[in-house]
């Protein structure tokens, strides 16, 4: 039977939490395909609400470069993992990456495609492959220079080093940060909070976000109007402008 490298526990609330356990005997290609198929099924889920991303606290997607790897063309391996994260950063649904422990080299490439990263005090970020003559390849650096900067990323892929929790806070790579004993429960929580907004407006607003990063700010900014325009066109937005006049809680469609 095959390895299991993937696997989703589905909470209340419309929460699924995919865990990527990993593996030091499968291939690269093998847990990236295993991530591709769940973020696919996810993706397809109405009643999945939101996306909790995990691994083992001893490590966040242990899965070691092997030989065998090198036996696909470097380029079709990146060009595959790239395609990957781009379909987890663009599922739809809102989407937190949990570390608890080490978030290195492609575990750390998978938890910035996510919405944001939560992690507990004894968790540690970096990229390691320098050591092995190798630097990210499914969008990492990219990904990292966007979120904490050029120099620091340099910095991090150049030296191999780890950086705490608190440091990873402190550059903007982690949002928040909890006790070892209840990250899970805290990061559920944020989530199922999340999750009772408008999954219409969620669904555009990071939409509006990611595609106006990286382009000039008026362009950007006429993404955002015509974007807070389509709001005004769903139910969501009615339902939530008569819920607030009726002075109770919404209940949002994602249409």
């Amino acid at each position: 039977m095959p390895e299991r490298l993937c696997t989703t526990q589905f909470k209340a609330g419309g929460i699924a939490v995919l865990t990527i356990t990993g593996s030091q005997t499968a291939s690269v290609m093998e847990l990236l395909e295993a991530l591709r198929r769940q973020i696919s099924i996810l993706a397809g889920k109405d009643e999945v609400k939101g996306l909790l991303l995990a691994g083992p606290k001893k490590g966040f997607c242990l899965c070691s470069m092997r030989l065998s790897d090198s036996v696909h063309d470097a380029g079709v391996l990146s060009g595959f993992g790239q395609q990957v994260m781009f379909s987890l950063e663009k599922n739809g649904k809102p989407c937190i990456a949990v570390i608890e422990g080490e978030c290195s080299g492609l575990g750390l490439e998978v938890a910035l495609t996510c919405d944001f990263i939560v992690a507990s005090h004894s968790a540690s970020f970096g990229f390691p492959g320098i050591a092995s003559g190798l630097i990210p390849f499914c969008g990492g650096s990219q990904r990292l220079a966007r979120l904490v900067g050029k120099s620091k990323t340099k910095e991090l892929i150049y030296s191999g080093d780890l950086i705490d929790s608190t440091e990873a806070h402190r550059i903007g790579l982690v949002n928040r940060i909890y006790s070892a004993d209840d990250t899970m429960e805290q990061a559920e929580a944020l989530l199922t909070h999340i999750c009772t907004r408008s999954p219409h407006a969620i669904s555009i607003g990071g939409e509006v976000v990611n595609a106006g990063y990286d382009i000039d700010l008026q362009t950007a900014c006429m993404l955002e109007r015509d974007a807070f325009a389509l709001c005004f066109a769903s139910f969501d937005q009615r339902e939530g402008m008569q819920a607030f006049l009726d002075k109770r809680q919404p209940q949002f469609t994602g249409e």
